[in-house]
């Protein structure tokens, strides 16, 4: 197998199934990243990382086309963003996972890149994993890389177009980052709410961003290179593919009606 789901035929696919590989339904953006980077980070860095665990776990790994769009309408004063509804995307995500329960993959698992889609792509797994013969997981990449970002990182903050994403870019499309634009940005925060939810703070807030950056960057991109991007992709491929094992042996127990 390739490792790409779209790019097997449906005998090769059918044939792929009793040998029940995780399957991979990358979900990103369309949405600004400051002047410096371009509108298709989210979708992009998601999708970049599922292909190469693919590519390098082509007999336990499919990756599906990614999931372009999301939750954005607090971006949507900057030229370019693209929102859509929570209900549609859930919605969308969900018919996904349960089209490949039906083909009989049972093992699923959500790679988001977008903060804005976490509880989005929560909510798409459950409802897959309680409305289906399958199991269903989601996961933000980033997470999947923060060891390896604690490495090399030189700025405090992950949160939007900063070191990370960055430094991930420039490893893999520098030709497509302004790195000459580049600027450091922060949010308006307090005690326990910050305007960007970032996740040292226990409340959950989302406002429009217009009302408190000009630039579209939390965080500090100045200091991003393609080396530390490298560190970062490597990380969070090891550790995807580490997943993909993981949950592809978690077991599918029989439900018992326990209500007497």
């Amino acid at each position: 197998m390739s490792g790409r789901y779209e790019w097997l035929s449906w005998p090769r696919l059918r044939d792929a199934v009793p040998g029940q590989p995780c399957v991979l339904l990358p979900t990103g953006a369309t949405e600004q990243h400051g002047p410096h980077l371009p509108l298709d980070v989210d979708t992009f860095l998601a999708q970049s990382i599922c292909l190469e665990a693919g590519r390098r776990a082509p007999d336990r790994i499919l990756v599906l086309p990614p999931v372009p769009y999301g939750l954005n309408l607090h971006h949507i004063d900057f030229p370019g963003t693209i929102h859509v509804e929570p209900e549609t995307f859930i919605a969308y995500c969900s018919d996904i996972t349960k089209s490949l329960a039906q083909h009989g993959f049972r093992k699923i698992l959500l790679v988001n890149g977008h903060g804005s889609n976490s509880p989005l792509v929560d909510l798409v797994a459950r409802k897959t994993t309680l409305n289906t013969d399958a199991l269903c997981a989601a996961v933000n990449y980033h997470g999947l890389a923060m060891d390896a970002y604690g490495d090399v990182r030189d700025t405090a903050v992950v949160a939007h177009a900063d070191e990370f994403e960055t430094s991930l870019y420039l490893h893999l499309a520098p030709e497509r980052v302004q790195m000459d634009l580049a600027v450091a940005g922060e949010d308006v925060t307090g005690t326990f709410v910050s305007s960007d939810s970032t996740s040292e703070f226990p409340v959950r807030f989302h406002d429009y961003w217009s009302r408190w950056t000009s630039s579209g960057v939390h965080g500090d991109p100045t200091t991003a290179s393609a080396e530390k991007g490298k560190a970062i992709f490597e990380g969070a491929v090891e550790n995807l593919i580490r997943l993909a094992d993981e949950w592809r042996a978690w077991p599918i127990a029989e439900r018992r009606d326990l209500r007497g």
